[in-house]
């Protein structure tokens, strides 16, 4: 008797969102079993965002920068999935040995990458919830939501621009080989400055806050700062709808372009034979 087994071939959309799940479940599930890294995940932040407080209530600033101070804290934590889990994934992976395996297997990278980005943001929401609410009960930040359904719209546009972006570096840090671990650590904390992480972005004056526009935490975090704090918009850049039509361009323009990015990167693979190799 000759007992032969069945295989199931998927392929097309079932083969991407299984592909998504794949890709996320060992994030997901792998934060939750190193507890550890969840307590020094908030603690430090936490610090960082201390030493900003003092330095604002010693000055004499408003109390709205406190919260300011408080929800940039909270987005560092999908700044920094970003550029490491995301910007610098597919080098680390090629180091590891595992990108030639992402190249030969049938899926699209760009499911891959999305897994990752997927995984990823389940883990930075549950650190930035966290130093939310820490950060607020500490410092006492309250907050006046003007629309619920505007906020959603923003956090949700800045994630999708935000993560788009961190697929499509990836495949230029992967192009430039060794040089993607310089290129992370000198992005990190320009773009905190950039980005008015810690202040308003408005203060930068109008032609440098327009270039920062180019990176959607810019946009993201000045029009949920008009829209969950008093007074918020008398310190906002721009208003929220154009911030919102803002975010939507970006999220098209960083999506399409990882897609271009990775399909380029893929054709490089195949016919130079040597993307894949931790040597270049």
């Amino acid at each position: 008797m000759t007992l032969t087994a069945k295989v199931t071939k998927h392929s097309g959309l079932r083969l991407f969102l299984m592909t998504v799940f794949g890709r996320a479940y060992p994030r997901m599930v792998g934060m939750l079993r190193e507890r550890s890294w969840m307590l020094w995940e908030i603690i430090l932040p936490i610090l960082g965002v201390s030493a900003y407080v003092f330095i604002y209530r010693a000055i004499g600033a408003p109390e709205i920068y406190i919260g300011f101070v408080v929800m940039g804290g909270a987005m560092t934590a999908f700044w920094l999935n970003v550029l490491w889990s995301m910007s610098s994934q597919l080098y680390w992976e090629k180091e590891m040995g595992n990108l030639s395996l992402y190249i030969m297997a049938p899926n699209s990278m760009m499911g891959i990458l999305l897994g990752m980005a997927v995984g990823g943001l389940f883990f930075a929401g549950q650190r930035a919830l966290v130093i939310t609410i820490v950060g607020s009960w500490i410092f006492g930040v309250s907050y006046e939501v003007v629309s619920y359904w505007q906020l959603f719209a923003v956090f949700m546009l800045t994630m999708v621009a935000l993560y788009g972006l961190g697929m499509m570096t990836s495949s230029l840090f992967l192009l430039l080989s060794r040089e993607a671990w310089h290129l992370a650590n000198l992005a990190q904390e320009p773009i905190y400055l950039a980005s008015g992480f810690y202040f308003p972005v408005k203060n930068l004056t109008f032609w440098v806050a327009a270039g920062a526009s180019i990176i959607p935490l810019t946009m993201g975090m000045d029009a949920m700062r008009q829209l969950v704090f008093p007074d918020g918009s008398s310190l906002g850049f721009l208003s929220v709808d154009i911030e919102i039509a803002i975010l939507v361009g970006l999220s098209v323009l960083f999506v399409v372009g990882a897609k271009l990015m990775l399909d380029y990167m893929e054709r490089l693979a195949i016919r130079e034979g040597r993307l894949t190799e931790s040597k270049r």
